[in-house]
């Protein structure tokens, strides 16, 4: 009799609940993870930083990690099959597309009468174990971080690795390569992602309050990819906290997380659809019509120096700073006037810690659509905004040259400056004090 665990978006082995569990059978256990059948898709860098993440588990396993391409479903089963496996173990997904695949995969099991045993969750708090005193899901975070914070959270899981009779990959194991190269190396894995922790608890934690805004400094945790891949558990990045300030402030920046997790599991059609139905109904942009205005957006061309910046080191890189996605996000739905989801395809397009809650709501809170009280009316100045959290104009510098022989006092409005366009950096693609009377005349006739 063997076993299989099944990695999925936790591909780490400490603090691994589902892999304890799995490990308490003490029968032979196959690790495997499964690449999606559409990863050529991906952009080189989320193949690699996924090719890399498998690399890294793998590297950490006695004898590695099996490895396919293809359907969940399919490989999982197959290999059931041809092992004699009587179970196979796996944390359990609460998004709409995790929980789609884990029901694909305990079909195709139940087949061969073969369980399928879910653990645990990729959260401190399961999604759904935070709920008003009448049972009924919490709406808005500040409840829901009042509620989520008063839940008893386990310690860290610890696993003797060697304890564990792992079996060797089979013939058909292969980690994929990328069908083209990555413009910037993604480091991955558990140990790298633990010595960020500490890195992280050691100074910039007591900094965190204020220097999460400014992403012309190195002040947040760096530690969003190695979530999203599930390289590190929000249990272990909560047992290190303490109670200053800084800690607490990213202690309720990973409740946000567990937030939009919560919301995402009690509305599935929210990963695309609008958390507000009546946002549906708002009159928007064409993408065929308005393409070229789309175009400049994507690739950093709009004429506004954060937003420009922004954009480039999404592509660039495949990570952008949170506070200024919450920038572009505003600007392509209320100067550009497109659909959030317009935005969030393109995210999850290039984003390397991609995270399909955390990205569908972070797109419908900045979109006014989301689980924020009053929020249409919230518009980003991209100027005020660049000029607030980069006001030496470092982070534009950084990633828009055109504009690095400017001083901070017109770095985020070029069109003031003399030489502002002589590299070549084009001028605004709108007027944003216009278009942000256009988009709150549009809120008008949604409400009329």
């Amino acid at each position: 009799m063997t076993a299989i665990f099944w990695f999925r978006r936790d591909r780490r082995l400490q603090d691994n609940q589902a892999l304890n569990r799995a490990a308490e059978e003490s029968l032979p256990l196959l690790p495997v993870f499964v690449f999606p059948e559409n990863l050529g898709s991906f952009t080189p860098l989320r193949q690699h930083s996924l090719i890399e993440s498998a690399k890294a588990l793998s590297s950490s396993l006695p004898r590695g990690l099996h490895c396919e391409v293809g359907q969940a479903a399919t490989v999982i089963a197959a290999l059931a099959k041809e092992l004699s496996v009587s179970k196979v173990f796996a944390t359990k997904a609460f998004d709409t597309d995790g929980i789609a695949e884990q029901l694909a995969v305990e079909a195709s099991l139940s087949d061969l009468g073969i369980q399928l045993e879910l653990v645990g969750s990729y959260y401190a708090v399961e999604p759904g174990t935070v709920r008003k005193d009448d049972q009924s899901p919490v709406r808005v975070y500040t409840p829901f971080y009042r509620r989520w914070s008063e839940q008893s959270i386990e310690p860290p899981y610890s696993l003797d690795v060697k304890s564990v009779n792992w079996l060797t990959p089979t013939a058909a194991s292969a980690v994929p390569s990328a069908t083209s190269a990555a413009p910037y190396q993604v480091v991955a894995g558990e140990e790298f992602a633990l010595s960020t922790l500490q890195r992280f608890l050691k100074d910039r934690v007591f900094f965190y309050s204020e220097d999460r805004n400014r992403p012309d400094k190195n002040g947040t945790s760096k530690l969003s990819h190695a979530l999203a891949h599930g390289e590190i558990h929000p249990r272990t990045l909560l047992n290190g906290l303490g109670t200053a300030p800084g800690q607490e402030v990213f202690r309720k920046e990973i409740a946000w997380r567990e937030f939009y997790a919560d919301v995402l599991f009690h509305n599935p059609r929210t990963v695309t659809d609008y958390y507000e139905p009546r946002f549906a109904n708002m009159r928007y942009d064409s993408k065929v019509e308005f393409g070229d205005k789309l175009l400049a957006w994507k690739t950093g061309q709009t004429g506004y120096p954060i937003v420009d910046a922004a954009m480039r080191q999404l592509v660039q890189t495949g990570w952008m700073h949170n506070r200024t996605r919450m920038i572009v996000a505003s600007f392509l739905i209320k100067d550009l006037h497109f659909e959030w989801q317009v935005g969030a395809e393109f995210f999850e397009e290039h984003l390397t810690d991609f995270d399909p809650a955390s990205n569908a709501h972070g797109w419908q809170w900045t979109a006014g659509c989301g689980t924020d009280a009053s929020p249409y009316y919230r518009v980003f100045n991209p100027v005020l905004q660049g000029m607030k959290f980069d006001p030496n104009g470092h982070y534009v510098k950084r990633w828009v040259p055109e504009l690095s022989h400017l001083d901070k006092t017109s770095i985020h409005e070029p069109w003031n400056d003399i030489s502002g366009y002589q590299h070549g950096y084009p001028p605004p693609i709108v007027d944003h004090g216009q278009e942000r009377l256009e988009a709150l005349a549009r809120l008008e006739e949604l409400k009329g």
